[in-house]
């Protein structure tokens, strides 16, 4: 404790009642949940087994189990539940399968899934425009919404102003009545079905709030209003929890998390003792200074100051380039000029942008001048085509009513089953209730698809049989899945069908690291039940594998990500660019009327940088193949003027002429020196 300040102390030594924590930007919040933790069960007496914490990426939940383990012997921590909302929604209908309208070996389907399915149901239904992309797309988004926001098939209709989304609602009702059939669930469902039980069954409700003497939620300003139900039901009257969030931060409303849960917990345990964490240990005054004058801009529930003790540091330079290609060359060449300059790593860096499309030319310049750099945000692992393929033949295995992933191997490779056969077989097992793997062994299944096709349908159904059974009753299946892909033949189908050998090579090396998962989640089990080939693959479809990527990779490269992949995340100097209005603040958000989120993107942007903090914009910017004028964000007008070297805008601090061609001066004799080393 004594290594804590003063307000980090109070929210530690708080435990008699509901607590938050407003934790401001590199305020050391997660020292304060990881010590409350250990203080609760070497102070308190609250047995670890009895005590969740919750947060969102599976990386900030491996962190925090870590730094506890850290601070306590090994006995002390068994039992202890740190997970992601998904993770901990998981485990519930595991325990509480019998209240739920599922069987054991349920799937979880993903959003490919998802879209497939609602794809399925539109043409199904000849609703107009069933081919259209934007149309799944948003339809996936409406009916997450309303699952989010508690709202059941039969009540969505109401919700709608516009009466062509009547259709969406239409479609809700039948993706929830086939995710049933094929003993499914989506990831909304991990969240809302254990909110449901708890609501609606006081028993199951009776048993969690006993089991839980202490919970723990860390980004709370990012929870939907099915999570914050869900943590409210899991607290009950006695509300012993802690949550940690910072609604200045809250930048994922497009994803259904909602900052006015801060306000709610107020109604809601009207005895909420708050907390302000203030104290920041990251940044330099001056770049809190700009932060804190950008924010105050927004309404805020809470009130709140960042400071340091950090010293006042460089100013925030404002750097106005004639377009975007010279701006891209201006950040290439200037982290280049000022790494040889100063001796810093490349991964000191990062350049961060609103938009994607924003990287391409930026990728560009680093490569003509050799700078090694992460473009983060690429395709996820779970993604790619082969990891896909191969985990719905272990989700086959785990649920034979998944229809999903019948449909994606059952011709991969090729089995010469064309869209005719399989939708006779679809028409066969919707005829019998079932699935379309039991089709595949059912009586009718000859006089259906014909002689050649029900043979190929009967071998890959008896196919799968047997390694369900070997593989369920195998104490070490890591060999046998081995087994099982090769003998599908997908091995050789991926050595025929990739286009060069470093394809191949890529593609049989993910497949690889699939398998060092499987098996790394089987060591890392802390009992037998966790082993398991069902439950290694139920956790493998939540597990984030490009953290675990990005960690193992080399990272000494300089950083280009978004602003919203950027939190939770600082660098020593960031430069921020395209700071120009309908890029940041965003159009989207211009015409919606929703910037007071895009200026929380600015403020997670601008409290990334520990050291110096470079904000660019074009005057013109390429919109195909004409240029269009733009003009400077009003984020810009926002930054205290004393603290901003912006040349050109009045009342802004300006740098010495002479230092500025000092500067220019350093900066070639470093690309020259750079150029004869090289």
């Amino acid at each position: 404790m004594s290594k804590l300040n003063p307000r980090q102390q109070e929210a530690l030594a708080h435990v008699s009642g509901p607590l938050l924590v407003l934790a401001g930007a590199g305020s050391g919040k997660t020292s304060v949940i990881t010590q409350k933790i250990a203080h609760l069960i070497e102070n308190c007496n609250v047995p670890a087994e009895r005590i969740t914490a919750m947060t969102f990426t599976n990386k900030a939940a491996r962190e925090m189990k870590a730094r506890v383990q850290k601070l306590l012997p090994p006995e002390r921590t068994r039992g202890l539940t740190v997970s992601t909302f998904h993770q901990f929604g998981l485990q519930f209908l595991r325990y509480e399968l019998v209240n739920t309208p599922l069987k054991g070996n349920f799937s979880i389907m993903d959003s490919d899934d998802s879209k497939r399915l609602l794809l399925e149901l539109m043409q199904r239904d000849n609703l107009s425009g069933a081919e259209s992309r934007e149309l799944v797309g948003k339809a996936i988004k409406m009916i997450s919404d309303w699952k989010n926001d508690l709202i059941p098939p039969e009540d969505a209709l109401q919700t709608l102003n516009d009466p062509e989304d009547a259709m969406f609602a239409h479609l809700y009702g039948l993706y929830e009545r086939n995710l049933r059939a094929y003993n499914a669930v989506d990831f909304d469902d991990l969240i809302v079905l254990p909110a449901k039980i708890l609501k609606e069954n006081t028993t199951v409700r009776d048993k969690w709030q006993n089991r839980i003497r202490y919970l723990l939620v860390d980004e709370y300003q990012d929870t939907n209003t099915a999570q914050y139900e869900l943590i409210k039901l899991l607290v009950g009257v006695q509300a012993r929890f802690t949550v940690v969030g910072d609604d200045d931060q809250s930048i994922y409303a497009w994803r259904g998390a909602k900052p006015e849960n801060m306000a709610l917990l107020k109604q809601d345990f009207p005895k909420l003792h708050v907390v302000k964490l203030e104290q920041n240990y990251r940044s330099t005054n001056r770049i809190l200074h700009a932060a804190n004058s950008v924010i105050t801009n927004n309404e805020h529930i809470f009130e709140k100051s960042l400071w340091s003790d950090k010293g006042e540091g460089e100013q925030i330079r404002v750097i106005t380039c004639p377009n975007d290609l010279d701006e891209a060359e201006r950040v290439a060449k200037e982290i280049v000029a000022h790494r040889l300059r100063n001796g810093n790593q490349w991964e000191q860096y990062a350049v961060l942008y609103r938009s994607n499309f924003q990287a391409r030319v930026l990728e560009t310049e680093l490569r003509q001048l050799d700078v090694p750099y992460k473009l983060s945000g690429g395709t996820s692992f779970f993604a790619r085509t082969e990891i896909k393929d191969v985990m719905s033949y272990l989700r086959i295995i785990l649920n034979p009513d998944d229809d999903a992933a019948f449909l994606r191997i059952i011709n991969t490779p090729k089995r010469g089953m064309g869209s005719a056969t399989l939708e006779k077989l679809g028409l066969l097992a919707q005829e019998y209730s079932i699935s379309l793997l039991s089709a595949c062994s059912h009586a009718g299944l000859k006089a259906a698809v014909g002689n050649k096709a029900s043979h190929t349908l009967q071998d890959f159904a008896e196919f799968i049989e047997r390694y369900t059974r070997d593989l369920y009753d195998n104490p070490d299946p890591m060999p046998l899945v081995r087994q099982m892909i090769m003998e599908t033949g997908y091995i050789d189908f991926i050595k025929e069908d990739s286009k060069t050998p470093q394809q191949e090579k890529n593609r049989l090396d993910n497949i690889e690291m699939l398998y060092t998962s499987i098996q790394n989640l089987i060591n890392r089990a802390e009992d037998d039940d966790e082993k398991s080939i069902e439950a290694v693959i139920r956790k493998l479809v939540l597990l984030d594998m490009l953290e675990q990527q990005q960690e193992e990779e080399n990272t000494n490269k300089v950083n280009l990500m978004t602003l919203h992949a950027a939190k939770g995340l600082e660098f020593d100097y960031v430069y921020i660019i395209g700071v120009e209005e309908e890029i940041l603040p965003h159009r989207n958000s211009m015409m919606a009327d929703t910037i007071e989120e895009e200026r929380r993107l600015m403020y997670v942007g601008i409290t990334r940088a520990r050291l110096e903090l470079t904000l660019l914009l074009a005057q013109k910017r390429r919109a195909g193949k004409d240029y269009k004028m733009t003009t400077p964000s009003r984020f810009l007008d926002e930054l205290p003027l004393e603290h901003v070297n912006y040349p050109g805008k009045r009342g802004a601090a300006q740098k010495d002429p002479k230092q500025v061609a000092q500067d220019y001066l350093a900066n070639i004799q470093a690309m020259l020196a750079a150029k004869r080393r090289g």
